[in-house]
C-alpha cells in the first residue's frame, strides 16, 4: 500500500484496488500538494466537522462518486447534499470493499462554520483502518488520552498518523507520549505548519521517539510512504 501526504491532516491511502482520501482539506490549504479537482478516490473519510477536515469532501464525492464515511451527523450532512454517505458512531466498525473501519474517540470539537453560525456535526473521531493485513490509525484532531493505551493493546498498529501542531491538538511532547501508548511500527506526524498557530518541528517529535520500537517517518506534502 502507499500513503500519500497531501498536507495538514489529508492523506490518500492507495491499496491494490481502492483509494481512500482522509480529511480532504485542499481548497484554502496553503500547503496542499494537489488541487481538489485533481484527486481521484473511491472513499472519503472525515474525522470531524471542522472546515479544515470536511474540506472538499462533498465536491470530490460529487465528481467521483466516492462514498463518504464519517460519524452519523457528518454523513447525514453530506448525504443531504446529494452524495453517497455512510454514517457510523464511536466504537462501531463496518466492513467496506477495501477493509474494515472502526471509529475511536478523539478529544476535540466538531462544529462546521456556516453563515448562520456553527452547525453541530457530532462527536470528533479517529479512524482505525484494517486494510490488506495492515492497521492504520488516523487519530484525527485530538489531545492525548489514556485510552490510546487500550487502542494500542487491542490493535497491532502498523502506521499511526498523529497531530503534533499544539494549540488545537496534541503538541510534540504529548504526541510522543501517544506513541508510547499506541506502540505503532511507524508514526507519521500531521496537522502542523499549515498555519503559524500550529507551527511545530517534526524533527523534535522524531528525536523524542528515538530509541523506541517506533520509527518516525516525516513526509512533506506530496511525498509518500509505501508499506
Amino acid at each position: 500500500m502507499k500513503l500519500v501526504f497531501l498536507g495538514h491532516s489529508c492523506f490518500l491511502l492507495e491499496t491494490g484496488s481502492h483509494r481512500l482520501l482522509l480529511d480532504p482539506f485542499l481548497t484554502g490549504n496553503p500547503v496542499a500538494a494537489v488541487k481538489a479537482e485533481e484527486v481521484a478516490c473511491d472513499f472519503i473519510l472525515i474525522s470531524h466537522g471542522h472546515g479544515d477536515h470536511v474540506g472538499d469532501a462533498v465536491a470530490i464525492a460529487r465528481r467521483t462518486g466516492a462514498l463518504i464515511i464519517a460519524n452519523h451527523e457528518i454523513a447525514t450532512f453530506c448525504g443531504r447534499q446529494g452524495v453517497p454517505s455512510h454514517g457510523m458512531s464511536i466504537g462501531g466498525s463496518h466492513a467496506f470493499p477495501f477493509g474494515r473501519v472502526k471509529l475511536t474517540i478523539a478529544h476535540h470539537g466538531s462544529g462546521y462554520e456556516t453563515d448562520n453560525g456553527f452547525l453541530y456535526l457530532g462527536s470528533p473521531a479517529g479512524f482505525l483502518l484494517f486494510v490488506e493485513d495492515q492497521v492504520v490509525y488516523h487519530a484525527g484532531d485530538t489531545g492525548l488520552f489514556m485510552d490510546m493505551q487500550l487502542i494500542g493493546q487491542m490493535n497491532a498498529i502498523d502506521v499511526a498518523l498523529l497531530p503534533i501542531g499544539d494549540n488545537y491538538t496534541m503538541g510534540v511532547a504529548d504526541a510522543a507520549r501517544a506513541v508510547a501508548f499506541l506502540q505503532p511500527r511507524i508514526a507519521i506526524p500531521m496537522h502542523y505548519n499549515t498555519f503559524p498557530v500550529i507551527a511545530a518541528d517534526p524533527r523534535e517529535f522524531a528525536d523524542r521517539v528515538a530509541g523506541t520500537k517506533t520509527r518516525v517517518v516525516i513526509l512533506k506534502p506530496g511525498e509518500h510512504f509505501a508499506f
